[in-house]
């Protein structure tokens, strides 16, 4: 039993099991009756996305420097009891369920999905890959 991180869109890899959606947005032009079957997401998760005011006010792909200042804000939104309680729910959870976590970015290393494996990690979570 583990956490899989994924790109949301993407094909599904067997027994995923539920896929959570932590975007700020759900996906433009798509119905809510297909985010499942279309391999968006399950159950959509906004608290565990970096928040808007934090979006619009870095661009995380200017530079290592912008990079480095958005991981630093989006580690202290997760600090919040709300995000913290969520990620100690999901850790726990890969011990005995499969789940997804993702985000719609193409490239991990410059994604949120990045900051929160290693919140996850650091809380003892479980994942497959």
């Amino acid at each position: 039993m583990a956490i899989r991180i994924v790109q949301l869109g993407s094909a599904r890899a067997r027994a995923e099991g539920l896929r959570l959606g932590t975007v700020r947005r759900p996906p433009r032009g798509v119905r809510k009756t297909a985010y499942a079957s279309g391999n968006w997401f399950d159950v959509w998760l906004p608290n565990l996305s970096p928040s808007a005011a934090l979006m619009q006010t870095t661009n995380i792909l200017e530079d290592r420097s912008a990079w480095k200042r958005f991981a630093r804000s989006f580690r202290r939104e997760l600090a919040t009891p709300e995000a913290s309680h969520l990620l100690d729910l999901l850790a726990a959870l890969s011990h005995t369920t499969n789940f997804s976590v993702g985000c719609y970015c193409d490239d991990e290393r410059w994604c949120h999905r990045s900051i929160l494996r290693a919140e996850l990690t650091t809380r003892g979570a479980d994942f497959q890959e």
